[in-house]
């Protein structure tokens, strides 16, 4: 049997340079499965909240909600072309980044997942929330976090 690696990516530069260096340092032969995360849809966005009425059309609604979807299977696609003959599943998931990782984690029996991190410093990562941080403490499996930086070429 085979482990299952998950691989997380953004769509940024930093996370498939990390996603490359993460795989690097794993056993060849694993099932590897790339995921992205987007926000779910807020349909608060046409129908309002409380006395606020909405600030989209349904229109708008849509076109925002499907440009979401394009850039979440774009930032799947454009690592996997990047990962060369390696057979792939792909997966776009939704909802808050750390918690979505980790249920899909466990959902799929996951051996290890690997991503990325921005590397912020301790103020802003307390400020602003890391999602590194919340799958380290609540992934059902190993997590493989890398910051590698790589040259800029």
């Amino acid at each position: 049997m085979s482990d299952i690696v998950v691989v997380c990516t953004d769509g940024s530069d930093l996370a498939d340079r990390a996603a490359h260096a993460g795989l690097a340092r794993l056993r060849d032969g694993a099932e590897v499965i790339v995921v992205s995360v987007i926000a779910e849809d807020d349909p608060t966005l046409v129908l309002g909240a409380g006395l606020a009425g909405g600030t989209e059309t349904p229109e708008e609604y849509e076109r925002l909600n499907a440009v979401r979807r394009a850039e979440g299977v774009a930032a799947v696609d454009r690592l996997v072309e990047g990962l060369g003959p390696r057979s792939v599943r792909r997966e776009l998931l939704t909802g808050d980044a750390g918690a979505a990782v980790c249920d899909f984690a466990a959902d799929v029996g996951a051996d290890v997942i690997v991503l990325g991190t921005r590397g912020r410093g301790g103020f802003k990562r307390a400020l602003l929330g890391s999602v590194s941080d919340y799958v380290v403490r609540n992934a059902p499996c190993s997590v493989l976090v890398t910051n590698h930086i790589g040259d800029t070429d």
